[in-house]
């Protein structure tokens, strides 16, 4: 079954903006490199609740959980987190798939 890894980001300081950017560079190739396929990757974000304000969103569908798990288990991965985790907050997810397109 597909699942999808969906992650929302607040960057508060211009500053730490430029390390995440490093992050989001080098991140996209790894996901990709474990078949996942971003869906949403944008800041185009218009939050309908008064406490819920991302100011980034990613959904990423894998095809299985597998595969995401060792994505970000990744010697790849690990040597860059550190690139989100010091400059944003984030929040993140892991969601299954329906397997029946018609429900």
């Amino acid at each position: 079954m597909s699942c999808y890894f969906i992650v929302q980001v607040f960057c508060s300081d211009e500053q730490k903006r430029k390390g995440y950017d490093e992050y989001i560079q080098a991140v996209k190739p790894i996901v990709e490199s474990y078949k996942g396929e971003y869906l949403v990757r944008t800041e185009n974000v218009i939050s309908l609740s008064h406490e819920w304000k991302p100011e980034r969103v990613i959904v990423i569908r894998f095809p299985h959980r597998k595969l995401c798990d060792e994505c970000f288990h990744s010697p790849e991965y690990l040597k860059i987190s550190h690139k989100r985790e010091l400059n944003v907050e984030s929040h993140a997810m892991i969601v299954g798939g329906i397997e029946n397109e018609n429900m």
